[in-house]
């Protein structure tokens, strides 16, 4: 795996550098499938029965990035985003 960058942090420390790194490379099937290798899977703490959602960034030129984002992490966004317009409506 990909060893991760750390830059000083004032307040605590040292911390991880927000970065995209390649991980591996995969093949989709005539399906559409493709697996997710066992160490990415194992790095990301994806299990069996996880639901991710597929985010898709797009250029000028169309799609040009793909991200997947477990939808209990979504969720979690998505509450944290609203909970104060929420607050404000009860």
């Amino acid at each position: 795996m990909t060893e991760r960058l750390k830059a000083k942090d004032n307040k605590s420390g040292t911390r991880d550098l927000p970065c995209c790194t390649l991980e591996s490379v995969v093949t989709v099937d005539e399906r559409g499938q493709m697996v997710i290798p066992k160490e990415v899977r194992e790095a990301a703490g994806l299990k069996p029965g996880d639901k991710l959602a597929v985010i898709m960034w797009c250029g000028t030129e169309g799609a040009c990035c793909l991200t997947l984002l477990k939808t209990d992490e979504l969720k979690e966004l998505i509450r944290e985003k609203l909970s104060p317009m929420i607050k404000d409506l009860v």
